[in-house]
């Protein structure tokens, strides 16, 4: 008996592991640098409420949570619904030079960008040596 196969199925299976399916979302898409002594991530997440984002920082753990939701309109038929709706999270973990209490998020254009700036403890800074005979001296 000879049996046919889709030949698309594995390839529907591979793009449905990357951008998702209607009820398990993909993974928020962040891009990230370091900007002089600020550190930036940002996190695309078009068609999101601003409201439904919810940001929190607990021991250098930070998280993202954000609600896509389709809008319905009375007496339309949706005929393809492919985009991916539901809860979105994502985890970072920060280093200890980023300073989380001064963290600075906006959201524009489907796009929620993070500033957190580097710890003053983690810049560099000169250091006094003592030297035997002419006291301190500072080291370049």
């Amino acid at each position: 008996m000879l049996m046919r196969t889709d030949p698309f199925r594995e390839m529907d299976r591979v793009f449905e592991q990357f951008a998702g399916t209607a009820g398990r979302p993909a993974v928020m898409h962040i891009d990230a640098e370091r900007d002089g002594d600020w550190f930036n991530v940002y996190f695309d997440m078009p068609g999101v409420d601003p409201g439904s984002i919810d940001l929190t920082v607990e021991r250098n753990v930070l998280s993202v949570r954000a609600e896509r939701r389709r809008q319905v309109k009375e007496g339309a038929e949706p005929v393809i619904a492919e985009r991916p709706m539901g809860v979105f999270t994502r985890q970072l973990f920060l280093g200890d030079t980023l300073d989380t209490d001064k963290l600075e998020a906006t959201y524009e254009s489907g796009v929620l960008t993070l500033r957190i700036p580097i710890s003053e403890s983690a810049k560099p800074r000169r250091i006094s040596i003592a030297s035997g005979d002419t006291g301190r001296k500072q080291i370049a």
